[in-house]
Parts: structure tokens; C-alpha cells; sequence
């Protein structure tokens, strides 16, 4: 079969969707004015530098594209789904779409947190593995976190900050540099994946906390209390209560009601049926799950889909 140009792949695709976040002026920016002006690449690559100063600008949240996370800091926790891993500078951390993330920042902060962003929307990464079918395998949804540090790809940062200033300064022929360290990267990242030496960070070691998470990934179809999974572990409500606010930054059940509309925005993007979602993410009626989804993302769950489904760029959230 005859593989498409890289040209046609793109022609007639849409942008990938705009993940909204909760409580945030990003929602009512209006898109034509954000589009406007914005080089078409946007929306195949994209990279940039986020930063944060405390968890309370790091929320939980997912995307419809694939992310490559940078850490320019040492010692910064960072939750992938239910794992929790142990960042260090230069660490890459590889997201698949709809999979919920957020760094876990430190209550008392000394210095801000850095983090370099690469992304690419679905229709490229289809496009690259037309390409080359090799490059994408099951062991790649399989690691989460490779610390370049010591090893062959430890130019990677420096290359993924470089390609991150030609994004930011567009001078001339920065699309072409743009796209080069693009499939420069990720052509090392397969080889790290596939490269017995490389050092693939595993999860942190269990704690109260990752079990906890747990257990809440395991049961967001049904019904989750605080003092059920304080006594699925045997510990006090007010011990899984100060553990969440203490490292997550929020309270037990604002991270439950964030993991189940973080769920909620994949199966809408995937064209479920509403009152199906709702039962899914736990919800006991859909008006329950339209009040809840409303109050978080400032919109209807049908606006939402709408919404989605009209052109735009990436978001710039970690």
C-alpha cells in the first residue's frame, strides 16, 4: 500500500481540540482572535516552556495529543494516571492523550519549576508511523519517564530547549528547524525505549498516597467516599484527607471530581453518548454529571463536544 505524502496526511484534518481547564480565563478567550496569527505547524508540533510556582497552578488534567515533558529542575514528583514518579533535570516523560497528569510541587516553593513541552497532535504521530511503522510499538505506552542523565541521550534537553527558542523567536526557516528536532527526538526516544542501557525510571514505591490513587482509578464508575477508602486501608479519614492536601495541593474529593470529568472530556471527544459518560465516571443521573461538568469547565457537556470538534491550536498547560 502506498504510503500518503506528508502533505495529503494533513490536508483536511482538524486541529487537535483545546483541552479546557477548570476555572480558567483560557475557556472564555475567544478562538478566532487566538487562531488568528498562528502558523498552521502549531497545530502539528508545538513546544514551549511551562512554568510553575505552586500546585495550585498545576492542575490535574489530560489532553487529546501526546506530550514529552522536560524537567529543567531536580527532585520534582510528577503524576502520570495513578503513578507517581521522581523527576529529575534532563528527565523526559512521555504522556499518551487522554492520560491524566500534574506535577506534585512542594508546599513551601524556594525557586519556580521549568519544564520544556514538546507535543504533537494524533494526525502527526499517525503520519511518522506510515512513515516508519517501526517507531511506534506496545513498549512504548509502557514507559512513562527515561532520565537522559549520564547516558547517550543526554543532549536531548538541550536539543528539545533549542527547538523550544526557535518555536518561540520564529525567525526564518524556524518551521523546517521546528520539525527536524522533532522527528530528531523522538527517533532517539524510540532507540532509549529500545536500548537495554538506558535508564527507564520504574514508579516510585508504593506509598498510602499512590495507593489511594489507586483505588480511585480502580472505582471511578461507582461510588467513592472517604471514609470507604479510609477503610479499605485502615487508616483515619483525616489521614487520606491531609495526604491529598498536603501533596496534591487539593482536597480528597475535588481530586476524585477532576479525575472523573478528566474521563469524561476523552469519551465525549470519542462521541459517547452523554448519558452513558455520566454513568461512567460515577455520576447516579445525568443532570448530576451536567450541573458538575458545567460548574467545572464553565460550559455544557454539549458545548464542550462542539466546541471541540472547530479548529484551533494546542493549549500551553503542562
Amino acid at each position: 500500500m502506498k504510503s500518503k505524502s506528508f502533505k495529503q496526511t494533513f490536508e483536511g484534518t482538524q486541529r487537535p481540540p483545546l483541552t479546557t481547564y477548570p476555572n480558567s480565563d483560557l475557556n472564555h478567550i475567544e478562538f478566532a482572535e487566538l487562531i488568528q496569527n498562528v502558523e498552521s505547524l502549531s497545530w502539528i508540533v508545538s513546544v514551549h516552556q511551562e512554568i510553575s510556582q505552586s500546585n495550585a497552578t498545576a492542575h490535574l488534567h489530560s489532553h487529546s495529543y501526546y506530550e514529552l515533558i522536560c524537567g529543567l529542575n531536580n527532585d520534582v514528583e510528577y503524576l502520570v494516571g495513578a503513578d507517581r514518579y521522581q523527576q529529575q533535570k534532563g528527565d523526559l516523560i512521555w504522556i499518551e492523550p487522554g492520560i491524566s497528569h500534574k506535577p506534585i510541587l512542594p508546599k513551601s516553593l524556594e525557586e519556580s519549576y521549568h519544564w520544556d513541552v514538546l507535543r504533537f497532535s494524533p494526525e502527526f504521530v499517525e503520519a511518522l508511523i506510515e512513515i516508519a511503522p517501526d517507531w511506534y510499538k506496545g513498549e512504548q505506552q509502557n514507559y512513562k519517564l527515561i532520565r537522559t542523565a549520564g547516558t547517550r541521550w543526554r543532549f536531548l534537553p538541550a536539543l528539545l530547549r533549542s527547538t523550544a527558542e526557535e518555536f518561540e523567536k520564529k525567525e526564518f526557516g524556524w518551521d523546517l528547524i521546528v520539525m527536524g528536532n522533532a522527528l530528531t527526538i523522538l527517533a532517539h526516544l524510540r532507540r532509549a525505549v529500545i536500548d537495554e542501557t538506558a535508564k527507564i525510571q520504574k514508579v516510585e514505591k508504593p506509598e498510602l498516597l499512590d495507593m489511594a490513587l489507586g483505588y480511585i482509578e480502580e472505582n471511578l464508575v461507582g461510588k467513592i467516599t472517604l471514609s470507604g477508602i479510609a477503610q479499605n486501608f485502615y487508616v483515619s479519614e483525616s489521614t487520606i484527607s491531609h495526604l491529598f492536601q498536603q501533596k496534591l495541593g487539593i482536597s480528597f474529593y475535588r481530586y476524585v471530581m477532576q479525575r472523573r470529568l478528566n474521563t469524561a472530556e476523552n469519551l465525549i471527544l470519542k462521541g459517547k453518548s452523554m448519558e452513558w459518560i455520566s454513568e461512567q465516571v460515577g455520576f447516579t443521573d445525568y443532570s448530576s454529571f451536567y450541573r458538575a461538568f458545567k460548574k467545572e469547565y464553565g460550559m455544557s457537556p454539549s458545548q464542550y463536544r462542539r466546541l471541540q470538534g472547530k479548529p484551533k491550536v494546542m493549549d500551553l498547560k503542562v
